[in-house]
């Protein structure tokens, strides 16, 4: 078949549909010409045509084609040098996938000769492979932006108010036995009524989704059985996964997606996505040749002095230059496509040190890439989180992003383990983590939204097995146990893996509520991730990135336990969301504000008087309390009014031995009541607390609010 190509425009790029036709725009520096190949959507490996885009603007290859319509599979190949001394990788016998693709269709299939070079030849990827890879290669969809959102409304919950549940889109509901069979797993059935009625009920914010970006399996994962489940492999930062949605037709998961987010924006969540734009699926010189590589390998990618080889700051074989400008643009048009398109409220950006790595790779809060998104009217007003670190030479970068980003804060989440595991040496630490991180924080002027606070994600133990193992258990992924990390700051209570001992089984799910009510009652952003609120377990497996199987997706079918973990959970969640002393915008002074009947935070000693330095560095400091001052808040709401809550009074007990507290005197003609304690879930709320002294039980945390005698 012959079609009429006519020149079209450079912009936008990718395929887009207009009504009438298709316009095609690929940025190549490399390229020497720019072939598209369509393909029958009965049979997606026969070529039904194959045409060149005729013009070419500023490296831009576009042309446009007459009568094309959404549903159209096509694939493009770049004619150009392939001088892997040089950096350039073109081989046009490899069908690639279009970075701007909004939907592909099919995956890899490792078996076909989707490498640019052949397999097993002694100088390897230094010679071009020239078999045809078309039949091993997913399709770009073309597709239509026309979706009727009605009346979507962004949540625009703020941030002092944001409380963050991480959940896989399919793990979260393969198991929901009210989500029917055929949306489990998928888009529509994280948008079922029944799962959206479970966040309500325990009060999360936001939905922060592993990855949803088309990627690819490894090809080592499947000879093991076993595939990439968590998704941090990307082959296309446009596309929805293919596989999370309900119908497999071709771009079907584009309004699924959409659906999914309007269903939750109608609940009032709000949907972050996890983005991985610090590496692609192609992997290093001995990668396969799928889309960046074969189009401009030397603009995409972060290479060496010999630009054969590439720089990896991220452990998965190659980086993203996003310090180049135009590998900026890819990133920034895919952060503004799902912001304007798919209506998304925000990302996780994982192992954002990269995004920050300019001149020869060292890392800067002034980098080009945080001062476009800063600036930028679409991307500078959602929320933006950075996993703060990487594998490379000063990778670890805890407090040093610039405002408005806020960070994943890895030290809370080792303190907090630590504490309530019983390390030493830890007061100063737990101090400056459960008030906000002012030492990461204060300096640069951010405030203590800026850290987000976790002690599990999806990548470590879980909740439940935190306190059940103190080793890995990662037998399944077939690497002998060697992968996932070896310090976990994690304690078993005595028996390593499940008993039936009912004390150990007692600690363990107070160790549990002694985490959860330490997260909640933590000035900063708040993150759980999906089943810890009900004790899910992975066995011990601190690395399930391969395991799609009942060990990694939520167990629903909960025992009393469970269900009184997930009662307590929710009860934390919504007591965060009516105490304003909680949710400061502003960090603590120590000192009387206004006429405050407290300080806005004191801390105490177990006899009642207030905490000296020397006390923060006594190494054997388990037991502390601290006083919120609800009357102490500096800031005003949003109306300008002053903001007056409730003062709280939180114990801490990481000592094995019961500890007795000399309670300080609430403010005259009021009283202390209990809200929570985790030796005794069920005692509280405003069960009154006895005069003068407490006893806390060994190992367990309480929660007192000031209310008046009357």
């Amino acid at each position: 078949m012959t079609r009429e190509v006519w020149p079209g425009k450079p912009y936008p790029r990718g395929a887009t549909f207009d009504g009438t036709g298709v316009n095609f725009a690929v940025f190549s520096q490399a390229a020497t010409r720019v072939e598209v190949c369509l393909f029958d959507p009965q049979d997606p490996s026969k070529e039904m045509d194959r045409f060149e885009l005729p013009a070419v603007t500023d490296c831009t290859w576009h042309g446009y084609v007459p009568g094309l319509e959404p549903g159209t599979l096509y694939g493009l190949r770049v004619h150009g040098p392939y001088e892997p001394q040089k950096g350039n990788r073109c081989n046009p016998h490899k069908l690639l996938v279009d970075p701007y693709a909004k939907a592909l269709h099919g995956v890899v299939d490792w078996s076909q000769p989707v490498f640019g070079y052949p397999l097993g030849h002694e100088k390897q990827d230094l010679m071009r492979d020239e078999r045809d890879s078309a039949a091993g290669m997913p399709k770009c969809v073309v597709v239509s932006d026309y979706f009727d959102w009605g009346n979507d409304r962004r949540p625009d919950v703020p941030w002092r108010k944001t409380v963050i549940y991480e959940a896989h889109v399919k793990g979260l509901t393969m198991r929901h036995p009210k989500v029917p069979e055929h949306q489990r797993g998928t888009y529509a059935g994280l948008a079922h009524p029944a799962v959206i009625e479970h966040l309500l009920k325990l009060g999360v914010t936001a939905v922060e989704l592993l990855p949803v970006h088309e990627f690819a399996d490894d090809s080592f994962l499947g000879e093991k059985g076993l595939s990439n489940y968590w998704g941090y492999n990307t082959l296309c930062y446009f596309a929805p996964e293919q596989h999370y949605a309900s119908r497999r037709t071709p771009g079907a998961a584009v309004n699924e997606f959409k659906g999914m987010v309007k269903a939750l924006h109608a609940a009032g969540i709000e949907v972050i996505l996890d983005v991985v734009y610090n590496h692609s699926c192609e992997g290093n010189h001995l990668g396969p040749t799928l889309s960046l590589k074969g189009i401009d390998n030397a603009t995409y990618y972060w290479l060496m002095p010999d630009a054969r080889y590439y720089l990896d700051f991220t452990g998965c074989g190659n980086s993203l230059n996003v310090s180049n400008p135009q590998t900026a643009r890819l990133v920034v048009d895919s952060l503004r496509y799902w912001v304007e398109e798919m209506h998304v409220d925000g990302f996780r950006f994982d192992l954002a040190t990269v995004l920050g790595r300019v001149g020869k790779g060292e890392f800067s809060p002034n980098a080009a890439f945080f001062q476009i998104i800063n600036q930028d009217p679409v991307l500078g007003r959602v929320k933006l989180i950075a996993e703060p670190w990487d594998v490379g030479l000063g990778g670890y970068q805890v407090g040093g992003f610039p405002a408005p980003w806020r960070e994943w804060n890895g030290k809370y989440r080792d303190a907090l383990r630590r504490y309530w595991k019983g390390d030493e040496n830890l007061a100063g630490e737990v101090g400056y983590r459960l008030a906000g991180s002012s030492d990461l924080y204060q300096e640069a002027r951010r405030r203590p939204q800026a850290s987000i606070n976790f002690v599990t994600a999806h990548d470590g133990f879980t909740l439940h097995d935190l306190v059940t193992y103190s080793h890995k258990h990662n037998e399944a992924n077939g690497e002998h146990n060697r992968d996932g990390a070896d310090d976990n700051q994690a304690w078993n209570c005595g028996v390593e893996g499940e008993t039936d001992d009912p004390a150990i089984i007692s600690l363990r799910e107070r160790q549990k509520r002694n985490l959860l009510a330490s997260l909640f009652l933590s000035q900063g952003v708040p993150m759980i991730v999906a089943g810890d609120e009900m004790g899910r377990t992975q066995r011990g497996n601190n690395n399930a990135y391969c395991q799609d199987n009942e060990l990694s997706w939520v167990d629903w079918n909960l025992d009393e336990r469970r269900e009184a973990l997930l009662e307590f959970t929710s009860r934390l969640i919504h007591f965060r969301h009516g105490q304003p002393v909680l949710q400061r915008r502003r960090f603590f002074q120590g000192k009387h504000i206004w006429d405050s009947e407290h300080k806005d935070l004191t801390w105490f000693r177990p006899d009642g008087t207030e905490m000296s330095e020397d006390d923060w560095g006594k190494p054997f400091v388990r037991s502390l309390a601290f006083l919120l001052g609800g009357d102490a808040i500096p800031t005003p709401d949003e109306r300008g009014q002053r903001i007056i809550g409730d003062a709280l009074l939180v114990l801490l007990n990481a000592h094995h031995e019961p500890v007795h507290f000399t309670v300080p005197s609430p403010a005259e003609g009021s009283r202390w009541v209990i809200e929570f304690y985790t030796a005794e879930d069920k005692l509280g709320p405003d069960t009154p607390v006895p005069e003068g002294r407490f006893e806390l039980t060994g190992r367990s945390l309480a929660v007192f609010r000031q209310v008046s005698r009357d």
